[in-house]
């Protein structure tokens, strides 16, 4: 039997800037997240290596978010060219979502004859790119963010330590600082995206909230099979940019795959109009 895709879905009928305040309600379960035309769907996802249940979800994950229709997608722990996986895991995931397909990896250490880190990938070519590195403190592993500009938006994906509330704080603080000084007046919205191991009411969303508005709405993205917490999210940065959001939802099963198998977190998509 096919199945279809269900998510925790969200519709935001407001107009807004950067800074601008909206309303959601709740669709009810089972609503196909169709896209609407010209709307550029940004998804977070903390695939797990590709190897959290299974492995090689590589193929299942690149099946369910062209299922899912998306454009831009942060990957959270890739694993590059090292012992545990010797595969060059953002490049294969890009590749298998097509040809057109663009990426950038961030390597936060080296690990295992290879390097570990964070990933982004877009359907737009990228035209320029950062890489953040952030200092792991007393924290429990370094940390990185990879900033992938395109033409129209800047996809910045984010992995935040999960072991400590102030390493959090200090994370998110140094990468915004990075980012308002390269984005902070332009008109291109610049998307933060990743697992940042906090809940919607801790003092790191609080934090982010006074230079970044939350997109995606505090449903439960973690673990997959279970999910009793949300600590993935789609932020946009406070700057010049004008945009209108249009949806944003957790999904919890696709038609192509089983997403409980394929990582232990579940994706988080935002539906946004660039203006």
């Amino acid at each position: 039997m096919k199945r279809t895709i269900v998510c925790l879905f969200f519709l935001c009928a407001a107009v807004l800037s950067a800074s601008g305040r909206y309303g959601m309600w709740r669709q009810p379960s089972g609503y196909a997240p169709d896209k609407a035309p010209r709307a550029l769907r940004i998804v977070a996802y903390n695939v797990g290596v590709f190897s959290k249940y299974t492995g090689d979800s590589t193929p299942d994950i690149a099946d369910m978010m062209i299922e899912l229709g998306a454009d831009a997608i942060a990957v959270c722990e890739q694993d590059s060219c090292n012992r545990r996986h010797n595969t060059f895991q953002t490049q294969d995931f890009a590749e298998q979502l097509g040809p057109e397909w663009d990426y950038r990896f961030g390597s936060a250490m080296q690990w295992n004859g290879g390097s570990y880190g964070t990933g982004a990938v877009t359907s737009r070519k990228i035209i320029r790119s950062s890489v953040i590195s952030i200092p792991k403190g007393n924290g429990y592993e370094p940390r990185v963010c990879v900033a992938a500009e395109t033409a129209d938006y800047v996809i910045a994906a984010v992995h935040l330590d999960h072991s400590n509330e102030d390493v959090r704080m200090e994370q998110a603080s140094l990468l915004t600082d990075e980012l308002v000084s390269l984005y902070g007046r332009s008109r291109k919205p610049v998307f933060l995206c990743g697992d940042l191991n906090a809940t919607p009411d801790s003092p790191t969303l609080r934090q982010l909230s006074e230079d970044w508005t939350v997109l995606s709405e505090p449903a439960l993205t973690y673990p997959s099979q279970n999910p009793e917490i949300c600590i993935d999210y789609i932020l946009v940065l406070k700057n010049r940019a004008r945009y209108r959001l249009l949806k944003t939802a957790v999904c919890t099963e696709f038609e192509s795959a089983d997403v409980s198998q394929a990582s232990d977190h579940l994706p988080v998509f935002a539906d946004v109009m660039i203006r």
